[in-house]
């Protein structure tokens, strides 16, 4: 299982390290996470300076990606050549969106008629894209979810823990980074927000194992 998170140049570290952190609870040796990044290094709004882990095109073929936020997202929708390099397909993949992510799956064409969350300062250029906003963290449908503010990135990160693994998975991932004293009410609250989402019935992943959702 390839879980990918999509890393651009000026990305801000809480969208992108703290899913990292969280989606690398599940122990499991086919269970795969990666930054992908379209250059082998990519610098952060505050000086942060990461490798890529993985390309634009293994994301393609990933199983799950989260597109992360940042500094630069206007010019990366803006650059034709890199999103060209962008071939993620809900259909087969699970796909989310964090903050300023989002635009970047509206642009896409990813989000016609879904609407879909994000941060405050992404907001009028995601509803400029023709997708309506709502004023919550987390909003999924299907295999398409987004999230909005820096602190909701957890929520991604345990929807598709819980989407490709177990919802148990994903409480004990959350429960591990949730602050002592105050791990159970974090974990609910958490599951509040992401559990009218999470659904029984099959999908298949890329390999053709079947998953939550």
């Amino acid at each position: 299982m390839h879980i990918a998170i999509l890393t651009f140049e000026g990305y801000n570290e809480l969208d992108s390290l703290i899913a990292l952190g969280v989606l690398n609870r599940v122990r499991k040796a086919d269970w795969r996470v990666s930054i992908a990044s379209p250059t082998a290094r990519v610098r952060s709004m505050n000086g942060v300076v990461i490798e890529s882990m993985a390309t634009l095109e293994e994301a393609g073929s990933a199983d799950a990606v989260i597109v992360g936020s940042g500094a630069q997202t206007r010019e990366v929708v803006a650059d034709r050549e890199l999103m060209a390099r962008l071939r993620l397909d809900p259909s087969r993949q699970l796909l989310a969106g964090q903050c300023s992510g989002t635009l970047v799956l509206a642009k896409l064409g990813l989000l016609d008629g879904v609407p879909a969350c994000t941060d405050l300062t992404t907001k009028p250029w995601v509803q400029a894209a023709g997708v309506d906003v709502l004023e919550q963290p987390f909003f999924a449908k299907g295999n398409l979810a987004t999230a909005g503010g820096c602190l909701a990135s957890h929520y991604l990160a345990a929807w598709m823990i819980a989407r490709l693994e177990s919802i148990e998975a994903a409480e004990s991932a959350l429960h591990y980074v949730a602050p002592v004293g105050e791990k159970d009410d974090y974990v609910a609250r958490a599951m509040r927000n992401i559990g009218p989402y999470l659904y029984e019935e099959p999908a298949t992943a890329s390999d053709g194992r079947s998953f939550r959702w």
